[in-house]
């Protein structure tokens, strides 16, 4: 039990730094629910599948300092979400779908962070401000999440696992690229599934 209260008191630590590095480079973090039990704790009256926003003014709070995040993560276990739509947006698909994309964005040389949730899904991390084509929003495993949305982060705990990085931010500067580079490469993966194919096998394996 000391062991398992260790290891919890370590992981609010981690959360907390996390945080605030994604607020001191701008991102536009906010504390989220935390899974206790069969319920996510933060938010009275709220039984939800995954994290919500602790506060519900949680619009108002976008943008809020590194000191002011900081404050909300001290002594207190939360998830990490960022609200979107407010210079970072993400595009979610299914984990075949988004590793494809990985390749064909790395066979031309343009790093994306990306996080994955155990649940198998991906999210490309891109800049604010240009919705996507009506071709990509068609594809049923694809969601842009904008503005009035939000996402959780890395390590964010969620059912069988914690949300993860497969691309870091530090991998591309903490620059995010147009959503038009990951549409493109997201629409070349729908067009042409076995393009690529051999590639995503090796970075499986």
């Amino acid at each position: 039990m000391e062991w398992s209260d260790s290891w919890r008191g370590a992981f609010r630590i981690e959360l907390r730094a996390e945080a605030v590095n994604l607020a001191w480079h701008g991102w536009p973090v906010l504390p989220g629910t935390y899974p206790a039990g069969d319920r996510w704790a933060g938010r009275d009256g709220l039984d939800q599948d995954g994290p919500v926003p602790v506060h519900h003014d949680w619009q108002e709070r976008i943008g809020s300092r590194p000191e002011q995040v900081a404050s909300w993560w001290t002594g207190q276990s939360y998830s990490i979400l960022v609200a979107t739509g407010h210079g970072v947006d993400a595009i979610e698909v299914g984990a075949d779908l988004g590793r494809r994309a990985a390749v064909a964005l790395r066979a031309i040389g343009i790093p994306v962070p990306i996080a994955a949730t155990p649940a198998g899904r991906w999210m490309f991390l891109v800049a604010s401000g240009q919705p996507l084509s009506t071709d990509l929003l068609a594809h049923d495993d694809v969601h842009h999440y904008g503005r009035g949305e939000y996402v959780p982060l890395p390590p964010t705990p969620v059912q069988h696992g914690v949300v993860h990085w497969r691309v870091k931010p530090q991998i591309c500067g903490w620059q995010l690229p147009r959503p038009g580079v990951v549409e493109d490469a997201l629409l070349e993966a729908v067009r042409v599934p076995d393009r690529y194919e051999g590639l995503v096998s090796a970075d499986r394996s």
